[in-house]
Parts: structure tokens; sequence; C-alpha cells
């Protein structure tokens, strides 16, 4: 049994100038394995400060590193560590390759809980693996570091931008998407959704880095624009259709409010109420009884139903193909609605009319960028915040994302946990 299990332990985690010794069951009521660790023969420890080797100075007492169970039997390695007298850092503890630092947990324990966390939350890992939150955080941490440090960002050319609350009172992070088919993936978090939020990210990339990028996508905020202008004013930069659509259903929804505001203070009957989603949902996601409750309104001459007419007509603006005829539709909607009098509505057309070279960059990109995978990885990013309920600052928060969605690469070890 013992020579079994020192096989299987150097076939999955071999260890360079060191030997498993001995395997011994202990515990008695609560068996756990301890894999006794011994140096090669004639070896030199190396200094955990600079990396070379040197004389051995002394040794301090066992300690114990938590390694990946077996048959879910709690396994221990146990290695009196050395010291040596290195003539460049003096007296250091030897570097471990199977550790790092003071740290108790073993790399390859590290990785296999790390690899759990993806599926589970830190919360289900550390109970089915017996052991606490912050291990499992310190794991993840640890996968995370080396992957932001080996990730490869020479490729990325499209980018989605937004921002997502994370918080109860306006507390916001800037997220930064990679737009890539073959490679979506989360690049950067920080903290807020000023113009400064996105200056370490072009800084990160430099300036052949924000030279290769092509397409940006992102909303109408200022900030957002402002900080692209100046870092990417080369980059194509298409304001997504998903908040232009947010933004017209709003204006329909304040005409609502507005009208039926003026009927009840006159007395009036509400001819308006219970009829929101009547007027924001797609006709076809319509129910037969919202479908007859529309019908009834659009008989009826509201400043409402002419809101709703002129978003169902900009509908049309997105079905154009060239960027020329785009821009004519888009002028003679602006001019029907902001002689429609209705103020929701003409402010809606100033805005758009203000945008209107970023909107029409949907088109020069041909269509094929927009904010809908951006607006699908902000709903991930709500799912990961649901699922720990919450975290306690914001840098665990950018760890669980960049280890959920940020495809970072893993540290390579002779046993891949999947």
């Amino acid at each position: 049994m013992q020579l079994t299990i020192k096989a299987l332990l150097n076939h999955v985690h071999p260890l360079s100038s060191f030997v498993y010794a001995d395997v011994r069951l202990a515990g008695g009521a609560h068996p756990c394995l301890e894999v006794t660790v011994t140096p090669r023969a004639k070896s030199r420890p190396i200094c955990s400060g600079c990396g070379q080797r040197d004389t051995g100075y002394d040794r301090q007492p066992v300690r114990r590193f938590a390694f990946v169970p077996l048959w879910n039997i709690p396994v221990w390695l146990l290695y009196p560590p050395r010291r040596g007298n290195c003539r460049r850092c003096g007296v250091k503890v030897e570097a471990m390759p199977w550790a790092k630092g003071k740290s108790p947990t073993s790399l390859t324990f590290c990785l296999f809980l790390a690899t759990w966390a993806q599926v589970l939350s830190w919360k289900q890992v550390a109970q089915k693996f017996h052991t606490s939150w912050d291990v499992v955080f310190e794991a993840v941490g640890y996968a995370v570091q080396y992957g932001l440090t080996h990730r490869d960002l020479s490729q990325v050319q499209e980018i989605g931008i937004d921002e997502v609350a994370v918080q109860k009172g306006h507390h916001y992070v800037t997220l930064v998407y990679d737009l890539a088919a073959s490679c979506r993936r989360l690049l950067y978090v920080h903290e807020g959704r000023r113009e400064e939020s996105l200056t370490p990210f072009f800084s990160l990339l430099g300036p052949e880095g924000c030279g290769r990028l092509r397409v940006i996508c992102s909303d109408m905020w200022k900030p957002f624009r402002n900080a692209i202008a100046r870092f990417a004013p080369h980059a194509l930069h298409v304001l997504d259709k998903f908040h232009i659509v947010a933004h017209l259903n709003k204006a329909v929804d304040e005409t609502r409010r507005q009208e039926a505001s003026v009927q009840r203070k006159k007395g009036n009957v509400v001819v308006l109420k219970h009829s929101r989603w009547c007027l924001l949902k797609r006709p076809g996601n319509l129910t037969d009884r919202q479908r007859g409750r529309l019908q009834e309104l659009l008989r009826l001459n509201l400043r409402t139903v002419k809101a709703y007419l002129l978003k169902e007509d900009f509908n049309a603006f997105w079905s154009y193909v060239s960027p020329a005829w785009a821009a004519k539709y888009l002028d003679r909607w602006c001019t029907r609605a902001m002689r429609s009098r209705i103020d929701p509505m003409k402010k809606m057309a100033g805005m758009l009319r203000r945008h209107r070279g970023l909107i029409l960059n949907y088109f020069r990109a041909k269509k094929q960028f927009s904010s809908g995978a951006v607006e699908g990885r902000n709903n991930r990013v709500k799912s990961v915040t649901k699922s720990a309920y919450g975290f306690r600052n914001l840098r665990i928060l950018e760890i669980a994302l960049f280890h959920t969605m940020g495809k970072l690469p893993m540290p390579p070890t002779a046993h891949r946990f999947v």
C-alpha cells in the first residue's frame, strides 16, 4: 500500500530535489494520510529570496502542508524546512516547490480548490473539502494572480466597456470585456465609473496595444467616451443598440406617467392604468390579454400612443445596412420626434442627434459588434455576486470575477483537475 501511494504521488505530484520517504495512516476515528518529504541526498537548499542554491544552516521544526485528499481522506505533507546561509540574502528558509511562503496549503491543493471554485461557491468548496473560506479565497487569489501575470493581451482588438452596480447607494464598477468571438473574456475591473477608471486599463495595454484596438463598444456615458477619445481615437467607437432601445422605452414610460398624472389631477378616468408593459414589451412577447389592451389604447388619441408609435417606428432604423441610408432615416425620425411636442421624445431626439456619428458606427462596423455580449456577461457578474450573497470588499469581487469570467491560464502542473 505504501509503495502504491508513493507511486501515485510521484505520478500526480513529482518533486524536484525531494522524495516521498514515508506514508502512514494516522488520526484514529478521523484518519488522514501523513506523507513525509525529505531532500535528495547531497542536494543544497534553494534560497527563497534570490533563488540560488547555497549551503545549509540548520533545520526548522516539521511543518504540515495540506494536500489534495485521496479517497476523501485528508493528505498532509510533512517536512522540516532547511535554512540556508545565502551570501546575498543572509539566513533564509529554503524555497519548497510545493508551497509558497508561509502558507500551510500546498500549491497543488490551491489549484484543486480553485478549479472547484469555478463550479461551486467558495463556501460550498470549503465545506466539501473540510477547509475554511479563507483558504479557498487564498487558493483562488493565487490562481488569479498567476493568470493575470501570464495572460496574453497581444490579440485584443475589439472590446466592450460598461458599468455594473454592485452595492446599494450607486456603487459601480467599470468592466472591460474582450469581444473576440474566439475568446470572450473579462479583461479589467475597476471601482467607479469615472474617466480615471479606464486610465489603468489603457495604460496596461500600452501605446502599442491601444493602437491595435479596432472597435470599442460602450454606452453614452460621457466619461467613457472621453477616455476612449483620449487613448484610442483611431478605434471605431460603437454606441450600442441595447442602451438606445432602453432610452426609448424610458421616454415612452415617462410620457405615460406624465399623461396619467394629468388625467388623475383633472378627475378623469385614468385609461393608462395597468398599461406599462403593454407599451414596453415587444409585440411578439405580449400575452393575449396585453395584446387586447394595447389594441384598445391604439384607438385613443393619447400622447402616450404617439410616443409608442414613434418608438416602434424607430425599429426600422436597425434594419438598414448602408450608413448613409440609416443616417437619413435617423434624421427624419428625429425631426418627427421634435415636432411631436412630447417632451421625453424631444429629449430623446436631441440625444440621438448629439451622438449621431457614434450611433452610425454600428452600421460602419457591419453590425458585427454591439453590447449584447457585454450585457450577457453583466448578467453573469450579477449571478456571481448573488451566489456569494455579496462580497466583503471590491478586491474579493475582482478576484471572483476574473476567476469565473477571465479565462485565465492556470499554473502548470503534472496533473490537471478537471
